[in-house]
């Protein structure tokens, strides 16, 4: 369980594109499980889309990295430093089967399928309630930058 004090410990996003509440659970090396709270007052309501707001479905996929990234953090047992970035290496099989609107909480389950050579690949899963409304293989790597 991390609250959102421990989370901007970890991770360098901020306002508005930290997408991570609340880590609900951490099984090091395995799985984590975070949430997002979709609110009206984000900024990208403003344009997607002014009559019928939907949350964007990059943010949805930033939103299930932004937990592999604590994930990882967490597995490794570190804490970044203003000189390392996590940088996405790639998509895969990114899938969007339920428009998320504001009002909505979203759930993310990310497990960590493989770690290998400084990449790591994992399974996200993001729900609200029981409706899957994302679902990608997503790759990143740690950097360390000048």
């Amino acid at each position: 369980m991390m609250d959102i004090h421990q989370i901007l410990k970890q991770l360098p996003h901020r306002y508005p594109i930290l997408l991570v509440d609340r880590v609900l659970e951490v099984e090091k090396g395995k799985r984590i499980v975070a949430l997002k709270n979709v609110t009206i007052n984000e900024p990208q309501f403003n344009g997607h889309f002014p009559h019928r707001p939907v949350f964007p479905g990059v943010y949805m996929l930033e939103a299930m990295a932004q937990s592999a990234a604590l994930l990882a953090f967490a597995t490794l047992e570190v804490t970044p430093d203003d000189n390392t970035v996590y940088y996405f290496a790639g998509i895969d099989g990114a899938r969007f089967k339920r428009p998320v609107e504001p009002g909505d909480q979203l759930v993310m389950e990310v497990t960590l399928e493989r770690m290998k050579a400084g990449i790591f690949k994992f399974k996200g899963t993001s729900r609200v309630g029981d409706e899957v409304a994302c679902e990608a293989e997503l790759m990143c790597t740690m950097r360390t930058i000048a």
